[in-house]
């Protein structure tokens, strides 16, 4: 039910029969050389609840990863991931920790991520996503830690950023972002990070930035 491969220096592509394997509930094959794109065969992994490919050289997010609905972590960060995220990520409505930064990820983000209403920690940052911030971002309000920072991300701060009234940490730095600091920023009250550095906002800092008093 579970395989820990991490750390064992694999320089081979992961084997579609990696598929066959159906009673997994843990895959861990961090740390590696893992070359080539993850094989749509492990969307018949439909026990999994654990997915760690973090640390390889993999190329691509296949859709069949939509069918892992089990699954409370997804980490897919420091690869080489281009193309965009499939919107069959939306499907994955039991997921806590999604991270799939580091990456050369290119596109928007999808409006689906909005399904994941039991998100805690979402990680974007450092690749070259495009396109604006969705609004559907403000339906997750159980995330803590929010970072989009290091994109080509464009538009404004959607307001319903204001939504997500449990983050602790808020990271939009080095982004193309435009328009004004949304006043619905003053609801995070639960800040202590917050950085929109390197971006081209403009007018004036909201007088309701006062309300952070964690930050």
């Amino acid at each position: 039910t579970e395989l820990d491969l991490s750390y064992s220096l694999n320089k081979e592509e992961i084997p579609p029969e990696i598929g066959d394997l159906t009673n997994l509930t843990v895959l861990n094959l961090s740390h590696n050389l893992f070359t080539g794109v993850i094989p749509p065969e492990i969307g018949n992994l439909t026990n999994l609840t654990v997915l760690n490919l973090y640390y390889n050289l993999l190329t691509i997010i296949p859709p069949e990863i939509g069918n892992l609905t089990n699954l409370t972590v997804l980490n897919l960060s420091c690869n080489q991931l281009t193309g965009s995220i499939p919107p069959e990520i939306g499907n994955l409505t039991n997921l806590t920790n999604l991270r799939l930064y580091d990456n050369q990820l290119t596109g928007s983000i999808p409006s689906e991520i909005g399904n994941l209403t039991n998100l805690d920690w979402l990680q974007l940052n450092d690749n070259q996503l495009t396109g604006s911030i969705p609004p559907e971002i403000g339906n997750l309000t159980n995330l803590t830690n929010l970072k989009l920072h290091h994109n080509q991300l464009t538009g404004s701060i959607p307001s319903e950023i204001g939504n997500l009234t449990n983050l602790t940490s808020l990271y939009l730095t080095k982004t193309q972002l435009t328009g004004s600091i949304p006043p619905e920023i003053g609801n995070l009250t639960n800040l202590t990070n917050l950085e929109l550095t390197k971006t081209q906002l403009t007018g004036s800092i909201p007088p309701e930035i006062g309300n952070l008093t964690n930050l």
